[in-house]
């Protein structure tokens, strides 16, 4: 399908774009993809990470809870891979060493509205 590698990365202008912005600003990189994708060369230069899978119509629903709208909560239904050479990768393998282990995630609380109308 469109969009799909066989090697798991993020794609061009995506990979220099984190390095260009999160150089420059605290960012947050949003990930939207149907599968997990190598993230383990963006870590320590982003801020948060956000996976928001295929959202289909609802990606305002995304951005609702980026900007503190809404509570969130995430947890990981499968584990993160830190390297494709590492797949498969189940909890239990002898060699389990994930980049985000399975249930990983955070829950936040939402922002209050302190904007004016």
């Amino acid at each position: 399908m469109n969009g799909d590698n066989t090697n798991l990365t993020i794609l061009e202008p995506g990979a220099s774009t984190i390095g260009t912005v999160c150089s420059e600003v605290k960012c947050v990189v949003v990930i939207v993809s149907g599968r997990p994708l190598v993230v383990e060369p963006y870590v320590d230069r982003i801020d948060a990470l956000v996976v928001a899978w295929l959202p289909g119509s609802e990606g305002q629903g995304v951005g609702d809870v980026l900007f503190g709208d809404y509570a969130f909560a995430g947890k990981l239904p499968r584990t993160w891979f830190k390297t494709v050479d590492q797949l498969p990768m189940n909890v239990g393998d002898a060699h389990y060493d994930p980049l985000f282990p399975f249930g990983f995630g955070l829950t936040t609380q939402p922002i209050a509205n302190t904007t004016m109308a």
